[in-house]
């Protein structure tokens, strides 16, 4: 007997108890045996204990395929249920020719012009396994039609559980801006407000005496101007200063938000400073080392030239060796920048150490440098374009409206800058920076879980913690790329 579906064999009926399948019957005499029309004992439904009755001398045989009930022939009470019936067993007759093989196109089914039956040999209405119309809707897809491809990923959050494009991260620090747009917005504008007061005050109040004495002075002493660059280094340090710890904060806060928006959970600033505090202090570590990195990088690759310089060699050949030796060395520190940009979200999101967030982000980005520098590159033209689009005219009205040098208005002019200028070419920056920074901190985030979901499996990991019960019951994503 054969197992497959919706295929029954010959002689595949449950014989009788105590019986072989396609075992002969009790004996019958042996002019029973050869009279024409006499009912084998085995015959499928007939009762095993219950001989047939033979026809009477004077009575005619029935001619085989009559009908059972008439007289002569004396079928069982007990029948099988209907449904249930096979062909009986044994070889054809030697008149009867063999049955002709199955058609090609279909399972079991009728012969041509013949009409198809309602079980299994016939296609169900509106298309079916193996029939014309696999095209046509119904409650299973169709053998020939194919499956439509695979079932799509799940989607708690912003961005679907599966490996992204490049639109797919773009995206989805877009959407995380939109979606949490109190928390995101508030953490980003407390942030940009922090840094563009700072540089107003610093240019307002440092910058424009600076400008204002030594170095406008042709007649200034060596003094005067010395002490004008020491009044602007402490000026620009501490604008860096400012910068970078109110950046450190809101990139650990916005890394926070962004993991859990991926997940799907809403989380406020409150919730999201509780998580990302204890690693800080780490953070600022890992900023202060790449900083040292690659300034030291660079002035490895400047100390050639430097040397050659102060110990009397040319000064053509001094100043070739300067800017190649620093060329080379820029290139060797953007490939590190590179190599260690995944550790920021490694360090706040793995709880890692300094050193250990760095080999992570070195392990995560090999053979993928140019994919993770595309997209970094990407993202910095896109932020910075837009930051523009937004600055610009403000700065363009504060000039007007203050009546300045138009060549002050990209910072090209040395003159005194008004305070109405500063103030709003500010609010102008401010706007920008608002919007820019939680695209920026969002895409190096997002960029970081699609190398681990494409190295790591992480897409399991984050389908399990979102609670979502298989990978084909999320919302399907945009296609990767897109």
């Amino acid at each position: 007997m054969t197992d497959t579906p919706g295929w029954a064999s010959p002689g595949s009926a449950p014989p009788p108890e105590g019986r072989e399948p396609g075992a002969s019957g009790p004996a019958e005499p042996a002019d029973a045996a050869g009279r024409p029309g006499t009912e084998p004992a085995d015959r499928p439904g007939t009762s095993t204990t219950e001989p047939a009755e033979r026809p009477g001398p004077a009575e005619p045989a029935p001619e085989p395929g009559t009908d059972p009930q008439s007289p002569g022939v004396k079928w069982s009470k007990e029948q099988p249920p209907a449904g249930q019936w096979s062909a009986p067993t044994g070889a054809p007759a030697p008149q009867q020719a063999p049955p002709p093989p199955p058609p090609g196109p279909g399972w079991g089914g009728p012969p041509p012009g013949a009409p198809a039956p309602g079980g299994y040999g016939g296609p169900p209405p509106g298309g079916g396994y193996g029939a014309p119309g696999h095209g046509a809707p119904g409650p299973y897809p169709s053998w020939g039609g194919g499956w439509g491809g695979p079932p799509p990923a799940a989607k708690p959050g912003v961005i679907p559980l599966r490996p992204l494009g490049v639109g797919e991260i773009l995206d989805g620090a877009v959407s995380t801006m939109r979606t949490h747009w109190r928390t995101v917005l508030g953490v980003s504008l407390a942030v940009a407000l922090l840094v563009e007061t700072t540089l107003v005050l610093v240019q307002g109040l440092v910058m424009n005496d600076i400008g204002q004495t030594a170095l406008d002075d042709p007649n200034a002493s060596p003094d005067d101007i010395l002490r004008a660059l020491r009044d602007s280094l402490i000026g620009t340090g501490l604008i860096t200063v400012i910068s970078t710890v109110a950046v450190i904060i809101a990139t650990a806060l916005l890394t926070t938000i962004t993991s859990r928006a991926v997940l799907g959970r809403p989380v406020d600033a409150g919730q999201a400073w509780r998580e990302a505090r204890p690693q800080i202090p780490r953070l600022f570590g890992l900023l202060l080392l790449l900083g040292l990195i690659f300034f030291g990088t660079v002035l490895a690759g400047a100390l050639p030239g430097i040397l050659v310089l102060v110990g009397g060699g040319s000064d053509g050949a001094a100043a070739a060796l300067l800017v190649l030796g620093v060329l080379a060395a820029i290139v060797v520190a953007g490939w590190l920048m590179i190599r260690f940009y995944l550790a920021t979200p490694a360090l706040m999101l793995e709880r890692q150490g300094i050193v250990k967030s760095m080999s992570r982000s070195a392990k995560l980005v090999r053979g993928s440098w140019w994919r993770v520098f595309g997209i970094a590159l990407l993202t910095g033209l896109i932020t910075n374009i837009v930051a523009s689009l937004v600055a610009i005219p403000f700065a363009l009205v504060g000039a007007v409206a203050s009546g300045d040098d138009m060549s002050n208005l990209f910072g090209a002019g040395s003159g005194h800058l008004s305070w109405t200028f500063l103030i709003v070419r500010g609010i102008g920056s401010l706007i920008g920076t608002t919007i820019t920074l939680p695209i920026s901190a969002g895409v190096t985030v997002l960029l970081y879980i699609d190398q681990r979901i494409r190295r790591e499996a992480l897409d399991l990991e984050l389908t399990r913690a979102s609670g979502v019960q298989a990978s084909g019951t999320g919302a399907a994503g945009p296609v990767p790329g897109s």
